[in-house]
Order: structure tokens, then C-alpha cells, then sequence
């Protein structure tokens, strides 16, 4: 039973530093950030230490890719939160603002389209720790996926990137061949040789680039790589599949602004205590998508947005 009797305002302060109270106990959980879920050789003996001098000695890995630390009594946190910055890493991650940034294993895994490593670095420093004080309508969650497997469920996100690549099909080349070796090696059965020649139903085709360098007559040598930007996902107590904006975007930096975009039009139209895929829902996705495509104005105005009351 816990003995333990905090003000409101305190267990708010806690919870907003990233000390979750553990059931039943005078104890907290310690929330460690990773970097999309990297973290060193050092770095993992610096948070054993800490689980050993403060906690209970357990480690608990997140569905968002930080590490908890368990156990520590209350006197204790401060001490622990020193420690911990002292060794090069920080806990939080929670609160109604931007959270820590979920990436899959793109860079290094066979299938990855993307460095998704060296992207969510990125997107973690300019909308994580960048809009670290920005205060949202709710939280916002960000994942990247380095190809279309949906490892990390980015289409579950509130806003999720997938790693593309659109086939570059040269149609003279191809030569129609009853045992079409492209036509076997697509798991989605988008392409198929029909009328002597192969076609791509684009509604059905993820861009996964599994026929790339796969026909024997060279007509699919190369794809262009790309970013799909999947809006207003989210799972738990209610469940919203996000919806992919019609545009594939071809280099880093436009996908980059949809992020920001993305966030500063949660910012200014959503209402507080109501996610972006409710907030999508209350004002059309044709509106969303329209303002995240075409509307420059949201990164104009980021100044007069952010500071805004909410």
C-alpha cells in the first residue's frame, strides 16, 4: 500500500519530468529517452548502474522505445535525475507536446528504403528537443518506417513517414514473358502481364520496390526513393488508421516542413484535449491535406502560432 500523499501540482511535475508513479507503491518508474531507440555500449551500463543504485535493478523497454527505470523512492529521484543527465541522456517524453520520435531498423535492414536512423535523429532534434516548450491540443506522435512492412505501424501514428521507391518502368523493353520474373517477385500482385506487355495497378502497388533490378530485360533497373507521410493515426482505448497525403514526397527537406506544418496546424486549430485524428475528423481531411500540401502561410506564421495561448 502506498504511504506516500502528494499534492496534484507535484504528481503533475513529476509525471511532466518523466517520474511515473508505480501502483500500489511509494515508488517511481523513471522514463530514460533513447534516440530512436539507440543507445550505446556506455549508455547501457549507465542506465544498469542506475537501475541497481536507485531502483529495484529492472529495466522495462517502452512501445515508444525508451527505457524505464523501476523503484525509486521519492527522496531518491533528483539524485537519480542528475545521475542520469551526468552520463549523457535524459528522461521525459511525456506531456501534451511533440513525443520522443519511433523509427524500425531501416538503415541497417534489408528492406529499408530510408535511413530511417539518420532521419529521426533529425526529426527527434528540430520537433522534439526544437519544440520541446511548445505546449499542443494533445500529444503528437511521430514514427518512421523504412519501407512498407508497417514495422513500427507509422499509419498508427499521428503523423508517420514509410520509405518509397517508385519503380522507373521503361515499357519498350519489356517483352511480355508468360513467366514474368517481376510479376512473381511483387508481393501485392500489383503488376501483371496482360496484352503481351506488364502493368502496374498503382492502387494496389506500395512502392516497396521488390521489382527493381528483377526483369530479365532490364525494363525496371531503378526506382525513385521517396517519403510517404501517413496523417491523424493513433491506437489505444479508441483506434483511427491514419490517412497517406496523395503526394510522394522525393527529398528530405519537403517532408521535413509537412512535419512542421503538420504540427503548427494541430496547434491552431485543434482544440485542447482532442488528438489530431479528431481534430482531422471536426475539420476534413480534405482541409488537412490541403493546408500541409499547398499552405506555406502555417510556416510564414510559425512565430505568430507558437505564440499563441491555447
Amino acid at each position: 500500500m502506498s504511504s506516500l500523499t502528494l499534492s496534484k501540482e507535484e504528481e503533475k511535475r513529476l509525471k511532466g519530468l518523466g517520474f511515473l508513479n508505480n501502483k500500489g507503491t511509494d515508488n517511481f518508474s523513471a522514463r530514460i529517452l533513447t534516440v530512436n531507440g539507440k543507445v550505446t555500449a556506455a549508455q547501457h551500463r549507465a542506465m544498469a548502474d542506475a537501475a541497481e543504485t536507485f531502483g529495484n535493478g529492472i529495466l522495462t523497454f517502452t512501445t515508444r522505445q525508451t527505457v524505464e527505470v523501476q523503484g525509486i523512492p521519492y527522496e531518491k529521484l533528483e539524485e537519480f535525475q542528475e545521475f542520469v543527465e551526468n552520463a549523457g541522456m535524459a528522461i521525459g517524453g511525456t506531456g501534451a507536446k511533440v513525443r520522443p520520435v519511433v523509427s524500425c531498423k531501416g538503415t541497417t535492414c534489408q528492406y529499408g528504403l530510408l535511413d530511417s536512423f539518420a532521419i529521426s535523429e533529425e526529426i527527434h532534434k528540430r520537433f522534439y528537443e526544437g519544440y520541446h516548450d511548445v505546449k499542443l491540443p494533445h500529444k503528437f506522435k511521430i514514427a518512421v518506417g523504412g519501407c512498407p512492412n508497417n514495422c513500427v505501424k507509422p499509419n498508427l501514428n499521428d503523423l508517420g513517414i514509410i520509405g518509397q521507391r517508385i519503380p522507373h518502368f521503361k515499357a519498350e523493353l519489356c517483352k511480355g514473358c508468360k513467366k514474368c520474373s517481376v510479376e512473381a517477385v511483387c508481393p501485392m500482385g500489383a503488376a501483371k502481364v496482360s496484352d503481351k506487355k506488364l502493368h502496374t495497378d498503382e492502387n494496389v502497388c506500395i512502392h516497396c520496390g521488390r521489382c527493381v533490378g528483377n526483369c530479365r530485360f532490364d525494363s525496371i533497373t531503378d526506382g525513385t526513393y521517396g517519403f510517404k507521410i501517413f496523417v491523424g493515426g493513433r491506437w489505444g482505448k479508441k483506434i483511427s488508421h491514419g490517412r497517406a497525403l496523395s503526394k510522394v514526397f522525393t527529398t528530405k527537406d519537403e517532408a521535413m516542413d509537412v512535419i512542421e506544418k503538420a504540427i503548427l496546424l494541430f496547434r491552431e486549430r485543434g482544440l485542447t484535449g482532442e488528438r489530431f485524428a479528431v481534430m482531422i475528423d471536426r475539420i476534413g481531411f480534405e482541409t488537412v491535406e490541403e493546408a500541409l500540401l499547398r499552405d506555406d502561410s502555417l510556416l510564414e506564421r510559425k512565430e505568430e502560432i507558437l505564440s499563441r495561448e491555447l
